[in-house]
């Protein structure tokens, strides 16, 4: 497969921090794998696609990114016959020099600075996906100077990602890819065995590196994982909450209430009246007829 090379002069102009682009991918392969020479970070606005990154192939959904960092050599191929929509921010590999001399504390081995074999992804909530597109607005309407980038990738990195792992430790290429694929529904319906089985380790290993490194659990991690995907179909879907419990692989319905409670503070019910809206056809009979599934 053809690879490139792509240099920040080709996007930044003289005077100019940063670079700001929303792209649609049509659907079709990866035809062009390619590096750079400065920072990037992207996010999923609508669609799927399958980011081929580093010789790894990672899925990614609306809400799902990524921090890349230079050396890294990655494409994007759409899944599905619809185009995938996303956002790209490009910034010069000087400022995230210049971010980590002055936060290493915060910043060293973690975010873009990470000397992992993939890089840093990410996936936000609704909530917090909203926050990052009223910043991304923001960012794409101003200036592209250097103070303006910087406050974004600040608020970014500790608002919206905080960091969850110990500075000195790295998360291994084998518990990151396995994160990953807890991510698709076919691994995280078979719950934390889903996870270790995606690890290749033992079980043992996996809860002791989950601990260490990320202050978590397998079956926590996965349940974050489901809730995540509960919510995607409770803003999408008119699924009943039995029929979204079921895709999640949970058939106990009070758990699969208590979690969602957990992790968003509402019921399914409550959520999908606050996230799901059709300007053309609206709601209210069909939370009418499906209500009681959601209390």
């Amino acid at each position: 497969m053809k690879q490139v090379t792509l240099t920040e002069g080709r996007y930044l102009r003289a005077g100019e921090a940063f670079h700001f682009a929303r792209r649609t991918l049509e659907p079709g392969p990866v035809r062009v794998l390619h590096d750079h020479d400065y920072f990037e970070l992207f996010w999923i606005a609508d669609g799927r696609v399958n980011h081929t990154i580093n010789q790894a192939e990672i899925t990614l959904e609306a809400g799902d990114g990524a921090m890349i960092r230079p050396r890294d050599l990655h494409g994007f191929s759409p899944i599905g016959a619809e185009p995938c929509r996303l956002v790209n921010v490009m910034f010069r590999a000087e400022t995230a020099t210049h971010l980590l001399a002055r936060y290493d504390a915060s910043f060293a081995n973690r975010f873009f600075w990470t000397q992992a074999a993939l890089p840093v992804g990410f996936q936000l909530d609704p909530t917090r996906r909203g926050l990052l597109d009223r910043w991304a607005d923001d960012l794409e309407a101003g200036p592209r100077s250097l103070v303006r980038i910087e406050g974004f990738l600040l608020s970014l990195l500790t608002q919206l990602i905080p960091p969850t792992a110990d500075p000195r430790s790295e998360i291994p290429p084998w518990l990151t890819a396995a994160i990953e694929a807890a991510r698709r529904p076919e691994v995280f319906r078979m719950g934390a065995q889903g996870l270790i089985a995606a690890a290749g380790r033992s079980h043992e290993h996996v809860c002791r590196s989950l601990r260490t490194l990320l202050d978590t659990t397998p079956s926590a991690l996965v349940n974050q994982m489901r809730m995540e995907h509960a919510a995607r179909l409770l803003r999408g879907t008119d699924l009943s909450a039995s029929e979204i419990a079921e895709a999640c692989g949970l058939e106990n319905m009070s758990h699969f209430h208590a979690l969602f409670r957990r992790q968003f503070d509402m019921t399914p019910r409550r959520y999908r009246v606050t996230h799901q809206r059709d300007p053309v056809q609206p709601d209210d009979g069909l939370l009418a007829v499906r209500g009681a599934n959601f209390n």
